[in-house]
Parts: structure tokens; C-alpha cells; sequence
């Protein structure tokens, strides 16, 4: 009888967030552009606000936030009605000239990004990325990014499968394009809640990453003159939100990425999954403990 030849299981990929996670240390390029074009409507959003629907596509991301009952309260005293969509539009055609403008000042790896990239490359494994810039957008920071060396495999947005986060579309188009024969085997990182879902949805290993994140929201410059107290509140914060939205696992660093893929390849040599994790206590590494559910 003939032996049918088993199909390793290991990571194969890793698909990568950009802003945020990749480069722009705090996501601060899009975040700064939000804040504008609504203070030039005469409505206030805070930036805890404008972080909350980060890493969608940039429409939808003003949608949310014009859902907020502090924008609609601001926007009904202001021109007596709710935000409709001729008004999202509106603040969408402000947004992307300011953002042109700025992108290229905003796409320096984060510190340690390139070393993690490089350490993967020499194990074989493939580089993707999704992100909630259109392509022009990306074009642009992608662009900038390739003269300090960070250049990956598969560089996909929404344009290109119709929709973008929380829907898996994105990492399915990664998928094809690097060949790899199941999502279990790509791992998702990204520093927003919609990352996080978007690998979950995807059926790949989801992990959020802390600093340089928009959902800790710090600056560099910010977390280096945080005392150190604060400065764990504030990670464990971001750690209890990734966990919230269902993250396999969530690093301090992104320099945690070849050690943590250590730990999941071991996982699937056990034929664990994706969908049968979940770790014990949210606030162990992931290799400290771990079960099937």
C-alpha cells in the first residue's frame, strides 16, 4: 500500500499590519490626519476616540466614528441634524490630501522589525502584509520603506479582494499569492482590534503587538519618558483589549515573533490549531501556558 506522504505543519507566513506594527512607531500618521479633519468641522474626537476603529479602510474608519454619540451629539448642535454619508464623504476627500502629504515622514521601520524580518527570511518564511491604506496609500509608504530594507512578499489592500477588515479577504489574497496550503500555518500580527479579527476570521494564528501600537497609544518619544509603572499599566491595558478581541496570543514587542513561532510550531506538531487555542491566564506569554478548548 502506498504510504501518503503527510504535509508538514509548520508556519509557513507571517502576514504583517503596517502602520503601527511594521513602521510608524504609534500609528501616528493616520491618527493625526482623523483629529484634523473633524477639528476643521468644528467637532472634537479624542484620540482614544479616533483609535478605537483603527486599521479599518479609512471611509469606514470616519463612518465609525461619526456613529459615536459624542460626534452626533457635537454635529446635531452644530448643523442640526446626524452626520450623513454626503458628510462622511465629505470629511473622506479632506482626509486623503492631508494624509499624501504627510505619509512618506511616517514610514521608518519600528525598531527591531527589520532584524525580525530577516531572522524569518532564513528560516524560510514568507513576509505578507495587509493594511488599511488604500493602494495608492501603501504604494507611497511601501515606497519609503524600501530605502531602509523592509520589503515584503505580498503587499495586499482592500481594493483588491473588495473588502477590508475585520473580513479575512485580505490574508486569503496573501494566502494565494505565497502559496501557502493552509491559513493554520500563517500567523496575522498587527497592533489594532480589527487586525486581531481579521486573522481570527482568516482561521490563522491572531497576534497583537503592544508597543509602537495604536492601541497603546504612545508615541516613542512617550513611552521612553513614561515612568516604569505607568508604563506596565498602559501595556497590560492594550494586553487585556487584544485578549478581549480574541487574540491567540499578544507580544510586549515585535521582536517577540521568531521566539513565539517556535512555540507555535510546536503546537501544531501536537495538531492544535488555531480554532481549538485559547491560553489559561491572559496574562502569561503564550509559552508559558496553554490548552485545547
Amino acid at each position: 500500500m502506498k504510504k501518503v506522504k503527510r504535509l508538514s505543519q509548520k508556519i509557513e507566513a507571517v502576514v504583517f499590519d503596517w502602520a503601527g506594527t511594521t513602521v510608524d512607531y504609534g500609528c501616528l500618521a493616520p491618527m493625526n490626519v482623523f483629529v484634523e479633519i473633524f477639528k476643521e468641522k468644528g467637532i472634537v474626537v479624542t484620540s482614544e476616540e479616533v483609535r478605537g476603529p483603527m486599521g479599518m479602510d479609512k471611509w469606514d474608519h470616519i463612518y465609525e466614528l461619526c456613529q459615536l454619540d459624542s460626534v452626533k451629539g457635537q454635529w446635531q448642535e452644530k448643523y442640526r441634524k446626524y452626520p450623513e454619508k454626503e458628510d462622511i464623504d465629505e470629511l473622506y476627500t479632506r482626509f486623503e490630501p492631508i494624509l499624501f502629504s504627510t505619509l512618506r515622514s511616517f514610514a521608518k521601520p519600528i525598531e527591531g522589525a527589520m532584524d525580525v524580518v530577516n531572522i524569518l527570511r532564513k528560516q524560510g518564511i514568507k513576509i505578507g502584509s495587509t493594511s488599511g491604506y488604500t493602494k495608492e496609500m501603501l504604494d507611497i509608504v511601501a515606497e519609503e520603506a524600501e530605502k531602509f530594507g523592509y520589503k515584503p512578499d505580498a503587499r495586499i489592500t482592500s481594493e483588491k479582494v473588495g473588502k477590508g477588515r475585520p473580513f479575512p479577504y485580505m490574508c486569503y489574497a496573501n494566502a494565494i499569492q505565497l502559496d501557502i496550503d493552509g491559513m493554520h500555518k500563517m500567523i496575522k500580527v498587527g497592533d489594532t482590534l480589527s487586525d486581531i479579527k481579521e486573522g481570527i476570521n482568516a482561521g490563522m494564528w491572531s497576534v497583537g503587538v503592544i508597543l509602537g501600537s495604536s492601541l497603546h497609544g504612545f508615541s516613542e518619544t512617550e513611552v521612553k519618558r513614561l515612568n516604569q509603572a505607568d508604563l506596565l499599566a498602559s501595556m497590560e491595558a492594550a494586553r487585556t483589549k487584544f485578549y478581549q478581541a480574541g487574540a491567540h496570543f499578544v507580544i510586549d514587542s515585535i521582536k517577540e515573533v521568531p521566539e513565539l513561532i517556535e512555540e507555535i510550531n510546536k503546537l501544531l506538531q501536537q495538531n492544535i490549531f488555531p480554532h481549538r487555542y485559547t491560553t489559561v491566564r491572559k496574562d502569561m506569554k503564550p509559552w508559558e501556558a496553554s490548552t485545547i478548548q
